[in-house]
């Protein structure tokens, strides 16, 4: 079967699904390619030809289809072999498979980018009406990406896509202004993160873009989309004094951090810690404030804990810096054998003091930026770094607190 065929016979399957109200396997049809391949006969002296039909789904849409890709594919076969039945001794069946990654990078263990987060970045851009091409036309901007000369043409009065393009949204300017959002040529929803990544930066670039303000506005609420998960556009060099971005997958700190104080808080049976863990784990990307005023509460928690391991009394309204010296004296936080009056003693105080107040004056902080007061319209709130920074000062404190009661108690036991 040739492809000129099989596009045929896919166009008509998909008409039948669609008319029958099955739409999902309708739009797998539509969006995604299909290729022929003779598998084998059935019977002797050649007997039926077994052909079948592969669609190739992108791995992460592959994924989400879970079980319901033996019903799609069911649905798929049965209006194939309608389709195909006067075809000759020929048996065909649909098989949906994950389409091959053509990546070099996919070994730098990079986080990929989830389809939602794409959908919305480009829900965005068409609720503000963003003209995605900027100062250029829509072939001038694609060139910069893709190699437009070796991606085929939807027109066939054209060779390649640079042609198509160029008919249909130059000369003739009959496609709608967000054509390349759904363009499987260019599959920015389900496609490769490098690509979907580089079209954002090639948007905001100087020479698409040589509106500043209107750049960095969009490079704003692109992080707001990018950042939970683990991607951020960054400014990469400047060009006339104006900003060029590229792409930066952010350090996993603020993971680790949260990691590590699960230890913590299961070494002490605390399940109030527990919960501030989780809510540390959900806030830090997406609610910087929230997770500030969390890292403080976690320090406080632990404070309390210990103490009340203990037997230490403490007023239930001390603040943090009270609780952290209760818990320096109970634990002997000071190396013993050096007294009040030597370097050492002062040194050691003031690394748990300034341990302590960074989430203490963090979340002072939290109070000038979170809800609740109006704020001008130049406004910008806390930003994740400032989160990552208090979570990995809190989580530094209660690991060290915990592990110094963990050893003071082990020999105490074996005195």
């Amino acid at each position: 079967m040739n492809q000129q065929n099989l596009e045929a016979a896919m166009a008509t399957v998909h008409a039948l699904l669609r008319a029958e109200g099955l739409s999902d396997a309708a739009n797998l049809v539509r969006d995604y390619p299909a290729r022929a391949e003779h598998t084998g006969n059935d019977g002797w002296n050649g007997g039926t030809e077994i052909w079948e039909i592969s669609l190739d789904v992108p791995p992460e849409h592959y994924a989400r289809l879970g079980a319901q890709r033996g019903n799609l594919e069911g649905q798929i076969t049965e209006r194939l072999r309608t389709v195909l039945a006067n075809t000759g001794e020929r048996w065909y069946a649909a098989k949906i498979v994950p389409a091959l990654e053509q990546r070099a990078d996919w070994r730098t263990h990079e986080p990929g980018l989830p389809r939602q987060a794409r959908v919305n970045i480009l829900d965005g851009l068409r609720l503000d009406k963003v003209v995605w091409y900027g100062a250029l036309d829509d072939v001038e901007f694609l060139r910069r990406i893709y190699d437009l000369t070796n991606l085929p043409s939807t027109d066939s009065r054209y060779t390649d896509a640079a042609g198509d393009i160029w008919q249909h949204t130059v000369n003739n300017s009959d496609w709608d202004m967000d054509w390349v959002y759904h363009d499987k040529r260019f599959n920015l929803v389900d496609g490769p993160t490098d690509k979907f990544l580089q079209f954002l930066c090639e948007l905001v670039h100087p020479v698409v873009r040589p509106d500043r303000e209107e750049a960095e506005t969009l490079v704003a609420h692109f992080n707001d989309q990018l950042r939970p998960c683990g991607w951020e556009i960054v400014i990469e060099e400047r060009i006339a004094g104006r900003p060029r971005y590229a792409p930066q997958a952010l350090t996993n700190n603020g993971a680790r951090a949260v990691q590590r104080a699960r230890g913590v808080a299961a070494s002490l049976d605390a399940g109030a810690m527990a919960q501030q863990i989780h809510r540390l784990e959900n806030a830090v990307e997406k609610d910087p404030a929230l997770a500030i005023g969390t890292a403080k509460e976690l320090v406080e928690t632990c404070c309390k804990t210990i103490l009340t391991k203990r037997g230490v009394e403490f007023m239930r309204t001390e603040d943090i810096g009270d609780l952290t010296k209760k818990v320096t004296k109970a634990l002997e936080l000071v190396p013993e054998g050096i007294s009040d009056a030597a370097k050492g003693a002062a040194n050691i105080r003031l690394i748990l003091h300034n341990l302590s107040s960074i989430t203490h004056n963090l979340a002072r902080l939290r109070g000038l930026y979170g809800t609740g007061h109006g704020m001008d319209g130049a406004h910008r709130g806390l930003q994740p770094r400032h989160a990552r920074l208090a979570v990995a000062a809190a989580v530094a404190f209660i690991d060290f607190v915990t592990e110094t009661d963990r050893v003071r108690s082990k020999a105490k036991v074996e005195s």
